[in-house]
């Protein structure tokens, strides 16, 4: 089992993530904090298991700002089916927590909103950090900072490979359809740069 730190800043606005990672010979569990201010401030907790093949089995999320508060707990039975629980309390503009669980199908991987963790699971399944080949998905896609939940039709696509990292594309074929996005990756397949939306943070790059 590898142990890993993983911090990020957001390019697209002020946001900061960190998730302390275990590796798992076919998976990985995390958990995580995520901080920001559009399209209003609130502070995400999360905690992600999927130890199987990356194959997501639960995700636990809580949302909090200021005169508010939601949860959402999302869950796969490992067989195809899907649950979802939320409970919100306080009055705030966004949209309901949560939602129907039977509209995921057949997906296999969560998608958290603005986090760049939740690519990793896809991509070491398929190993496109390693090799050549594309995939298409269907993620279940929770929006933040409303959690929100939405069937979400993805497409990754390896472009680069060496001892270093490798580079691969993301290629939204639902939400924003036509967006692309080419993903600096460690050798672990964790996200470095998501252009447009966030940054590795190290002790180099922390500088002044």
């Amino acid at each position: 089992m590898t142990q890993r730190l993983l911090l990020w800043s957001g390019l697209d606005a002020w946001r900061a993530e960190v998730a302390r990672v275990e590796l798992l010979p076919g998976g990985l569990r995390a958990g995580g904090t995520q901080l920001g201010i559009e399209p209003l401030a609130y502070r995400l907790e999360y905690r992600l298991e999927a130890p199987d093949d990356f194959v997501t089995r639960r995700l636990e999320l809580e949302c909090a700002g200021e005169g508010w508060w939601r949860c959402v707990t999302l869950e796969h039975d490992g067989a195809g089916a899907w649950s979802c629980d939320a409970e919100d309390e306080g009055e705030v503009d966004l949209a309901s927590a949560g939602g129907e669980a039977f509209a995921l199908g057949d997906a296999l991987d969560c998608d958290l909103g603005f986090s760049p963790l939740t690519n990793t699971m896809p991509i070491r399944r398929h190993r496109l950090h390693e090799r050549e080949g594309a995939a298409d998905f269907l993620m279940a896609w929770v929006s933040v900072p409303d959690l929100g939940l939405h069937p979400y039709r993805q497409r990754y696509e390896s472009r680069r490979n060496d001892r270093d990292g490798s580079l691969v594309r993301f290629v939204d074929k639902g939400l924003s359809e036509g967006f692309v996005a080419d993903l600096e990756l460690d050798a672990d397949g964790f996200v470095g740069v998501y252009p447009g939306l966030a940054r590795r943070v190290s002790r180099a790059t922390g500088r002044r």
